[in-house]
């Protein structure tokens, strides 16, 4: 039965059964947990429960609609339920998936951080001496500046106060000294840079090749490629002159603010609530700035990671006729990596035009306080000295904040790289108290008891309780469909994956209790998909170097494949 009909406009300004359906919606949605806009939608649903009109005609079929209006009241709790149980669901489910979302830390850069960069060089011996360097570079700079304006003539009736080869040579040697100490500091910047670029890569290299085969399978590579390709070059090129330009910015403004305070000491009262509101502004923009650069540097994976599957799988995209597809797919990550960009760039600019006001400010206020003292209280060599390093601190002031912002945002990319550095190692390579004699394994007996493997820790079981014994010298096939097992078992042998369960003995030897190392060095395995390294035959095939040249040819006779070989130029 058709109660109403019509727009829904005039249904509702008809204030009949259709009116009461919608209130009760309205409360029913007022009644859910929604996240950050609950008192909005309390508020809307009161404007709207006002502009309502009330008709009292609407009895007829108010009946059915209070009945329909109840159910929609009741309803929420039961569909917030629902929806809470699909979340959870939902993370369970992500818990159990074999490659999780990349991880990514929150809030500030841990201190932790900042010094294991400074202590990767040298053990920061270097930083007081970029310092020091850069203190005396400054000093000279405003002395040689402080001696232009003191020796030279103020007007040109004023006799001298020097000689013109006095005034030279001091300002020549001011000047050489500045040129030293800034080259010192260069040469100390971009060598404390290098080192630390080095040991951050190195033990982020060391860490990624220790880690256990899990790690591999649940990383892909796009995200190893990001680390060790574009953070890596954040490390190389940007960090260490970052950090240069912030110590060079902090000491020159420090210099700057010297220099005009103590021409109008006035100045300094309007320094610190400045540099107070600068500190806020900073701490503003960092909070949203620090969190949009991680996600940038998040996003930049699956575009690598996709760029590198389209291009080993070209042929297959092509032979199926998916071009357009995996295209549609480039551009929707790059759009994923683009809006967090712009509003990055976005909250600089914001930054930038809040500190160049800031600034402008404080040189108009130094100004003003020079133009109003009266003639002859101050030296007009000094006031000029003051204006020419108050136009420096209009752009001095936002640098500072600029470069520390800059650089705390670059040092994320440490952060990252040290993310790396702290992966969980497999088990040792060598047990100093468990060497297994050199004639092991002698038979070749292995002994499977009750052994139960899976890929991670929430990820089902792959192998469940498996007993059965290998006799030695024998000859053995294990057959099974797609998915049974049979890689997994022979991981488990070299303790690619490590048993949760159970135990594999081999000649009375439990493998687990003797280094990865020995084991994996007695065991031999032919992979299905053969790689081929750059470089020599020999190199390919002993790369440990451990056999003669006759027992290489021997081994290349016995698969028929020295003449081939022999035939080459440069043989092995």
């Amino acid at each position: 039965q058709i109660i109403q009909s019509g727009k829904y406009e005039e249904l509702l300004q008809a204030g009949t059964d259709f009116l009461s359906l919608v209130s009760a919606h309205h409360e029913a949605i007022e009644a859910m947990d929604i996240p950050s806009h609950s008192s909005e939608d309390s508020d809307s649903n009161q404007v709207l429960d006002q502009s309502l009109p009330h008709n009292p005609k609407s009895n007829a079929s108010s009946s059915n609609i209070e009945i329909l209006a109840k159910e929609v009241q009741e309803g929420p709790s039961g569909s917030n339920q629902k929806a809470i149980k699909e979340k959870k669901k939902a993370k369970r489910m992500r818990k159990k998936q074999l490659v999780q979302e990349e991880e990514r830390v929150r809030g500030r850069v841990n201190m932790k951080v900042y010094w294991s960069y400074m202590a990767a060089a040298y053990k920061g011996m270097l930083i007081p001496l970029i310092i020091i360097a850069q203190s005396l570079f400054q000093f000279l700079q405003i002395a040689s500046n402080w001696w232009m304006a003191w020796a030279n003539p103020q007007t040109e009736g004023d006799q001298a106060k020097v000689s013109s080869a006095v005034l030279l040579i001091v300002f020549i040697a001011l000047a050489l000294g500045s040129s030293v100490f800034i080259f010192v500091r260069a040469v100390l910047v971009a060598t404390f840079g290098l080192a630390a670029a080095q040991k951050l890569f190195l033990n982020m290299l060391r860490s990624v090749f220790r880690a256990p085969m899990s790690f591999f399978d649940s990383t892909p590579a796009g995200r190893l490629l990001n680390r060790v390709s574009i953070d890596q070059s954040v490390v190389d090129l940007d960090i260490p002159f970052r950090l240069g330009g912030f110590a060079s910015t902090t000491i020159q403004l420090i210099g700057i603010v010297g220099v005009m305070t103590n021409v109008t000491w006035q100045v300094f009262l309007l320094i610190i609530p400045t540099g107070i509101a600068c500190l806020w502004m900073q701490k503003y923009y960092m909070a949203s700035s620090r969190e949009l650069v991680r996600i940038v540097s998040i996003q930049k994976s699956p575009i690598i990671h996709l760029f590198g599957e389209s291009i080993a799988g070209a042929a297959t995209i092509r032979g199926f006729g998916q071009e357009k597809r995996f295209m549609k797919r480039n551009l929707y990550l790059l759009d994923c990596f683009a809006r967090p960009f712009f509003c990055s760039i976005a909250a600089i600019e914001w930054l930038c035009l809040r500190m160049e006001l800031l600034s402008t400010f404080v040189f108009a206020f130094c100004m003003i306080l020079l133009v109003s003292f009266p003639h002859g209280t101050i030296d007009p060599s000094m006031a000029g000295l003051a204006v020419t390093y108050g136009l420096n601190l209009n752009a001095r002031l936002s640098r500072w904040i600029l470069s520390f912002c800059k650089l705390e945002n670059k040092i994320i990319s440490i952060e990252r790289i040290y993310q790396y550095s702290q992966i969980p190692s497999e088990a040792p390579t060598f047990i100093e108290d468990a060497h297994p004699s050199s004639s092991w394994p002698e038979n070749g007996t292995i002994e499977i008891n009750n052994l139960k493997v899976r890929y991670g820790e929430n990820l089902p079981t792959v192998l469940h309780g498996i007993n059965c014994v290998f006799p030695g010298g024998k000859k053995i096939g294990i057959v099974g469909r797609t998915g049974s097992g049979k890689s997994t078992l022979i991981q488990a042998l070299f303790r690619l994956i490590e048993p949760y369960a159970g135990q594999i003995i081999i000649d009375g030897i439990d493998i687990s209790s003797i280094g990865l190392h020995d084991l994996r060095s007695r065991l031999s395995i032919i992979p299905q998909d053969p790689t081929l390294f750059e470089g020599t035959i020999r190199g390919n095939l002993d790369p440990l170097e451990e056999h003669t040249d006759q027992e290489v040819w021997q081994a290349l006779d016995k698969s028929q494949l020295g003449d081939i070989v022999r035939a080459k130029d440069q043989k092995l």
